[in-house]
């Protein structure tokens, strides 16, 4: 059996396409092992779905040069003769690199190894890694169409989003029959929970009128909920807090309206339901990515961006209010939405690896 080793780290936002595409091409014959860091989430999901895998230490240093992103010249020759040895070990025939610090070190070895190394850009602008990665790589896939600073070569997959949301009912089937119930909304700051909007949700909830007010999920991150849920409490609101949605294709289903950050995997599951968001681009991405994430969607009438600066109860509060009283403008932007999706994204993903494993 052929074997692929998979390069993926950190959140969930590289976890979980990664995973997907390693399950598909496993039912495709090909063999996985995984490539990632005990710190990261990989090392509590990854190996619960059967796959082998191989640990390095390498860490990033939030906004600082490439080597510095991964801790140190040190570190990253450290990192490169522990992959050295794992691909030693396993003999793959191709890597590829999803996200995660683990993707610069796993990328230089296999390129000094001269085995075929294929990345893929999940955000709309290219992170410095894959920038760096992008000409020394066999084959170069994006998330968002026509994302700078990976070249000509770049292949247009989108990005791999689970079966379980891409299977989610269209959302003129799941708006048409919600006319006169409350509003849904859906907050979510992904895998690590985002401060702002467990700040400003609770006091924007406390603007509107009991009628007004939205039947709530919100998702606040680890070790966040006792005090979350005591905030809205105390301002008499009722909500649904979570440190984490096991099910998210369930959380989507049931909601209007979502608020979020932009990153490339949240954006990608909207477009793939089919679903209305105030986005809040996190201000400090590398590269400013998740606004120029939130601006594509934006510009396509997809949905709506508040930079954090401006992310107020007040102006939150307005927002919920005009699209209760307007429903059929919920409808238009998740339209808009999904017409951006890319459902196919996991197949062309395990695609461009069979062709390179075949080759």
């Amino acid at each position: 059996m052929k074997t692929i080793l998979i390069m993926a780290g950190g959140t969930g936002g590289h976890v979980y396409p990664a995973l997907s595409v390693a399950k598909s091409l496993m039912n495709h014959g090909v063999g996985i092992v995984w490539l990632g860091t005990r710190s990261g989430l990989e090392s509590s999901v990854v190996p619960g779905e059967g796959i082998d895998m191989e640990w390095i230490d390498v860490h990033g240093v939030r906004r600082s040069g490439w080597l510095r992103k991964i801790g140190s010249p040190v570190m990253l020759i450290r990192a490169m003769l522990q992959v050295y040895a794992a691909i030693s070990r396993r003999k793959p025939v191709a890597v590829l690199g999803m996200g995660g610090f683990v993707a610069g070190p796993g990328g230089l070895v296999a390129w000094l190894m001269r085995l075929p190394l294929l990345i893929h850009e999940a955000n709309a602008t290219a992170g410095i890694t894959n920038r760096l990665l992008a000409p020394i790589a066999r084959r170069v896939m994006c998330g968002f169409p026509d994302t700078p600073g990976l070249g000509q070569r770049a292949e247009w997959t989108g990005n791999p989003v689970r079966e379980a949301i891409l299977s989610l009912p269209i959302p003129e089937e799941r708006y048409g029959n919600r006319q006169d119930r409350v509003l849904h909304v859906l907050v979510v700051g992904g895998s690590q929970g985002a401060r702002v909007l467990n700040q400003v949700v609770p006091e924007a909830m406390a603007e509107l009128t009991p009628d007004q007010r939205p039947k709530l999920l919100h998702q606040c991150g680890r070790d966040r909920a006792q005090e979350l849920f005591a905030r809205y409490r105390e301002l008499g609101i009722e909500a649904d807090v979570r440190e984490f949605i096991e099910d998210m294709a369930a959380a989507y289903y049931e909601a209007d309206l979502v608020v979020c950050r932009a990153g490339a995997m949240t954006v990608a599951e909207i477009c793939a339901v089919g679903l209305a968001a105030v986005l809040v681009p996190y201000p400090y991405a590398a590269g400013n990515h998740q606004k120029i994430n939130a601006q594509y969607l934006v510009s396509q009438g997809a949905a709506i961006a508040l930079e954090e600066s401006e992310f107020s109860a007040n102006l939150l509060a307005l927002t919920v209010r005009k699209f209760q009283d307007d429903r059929s403008r919920l409808l238009s932007i998740a339209q808009k939405a999904r017409a951006l999706g890319r459902p196919d994204a996991i197949g062309r993903v395990t695609g461009q690896c069979l062709e390179v494993v075949s080759a």
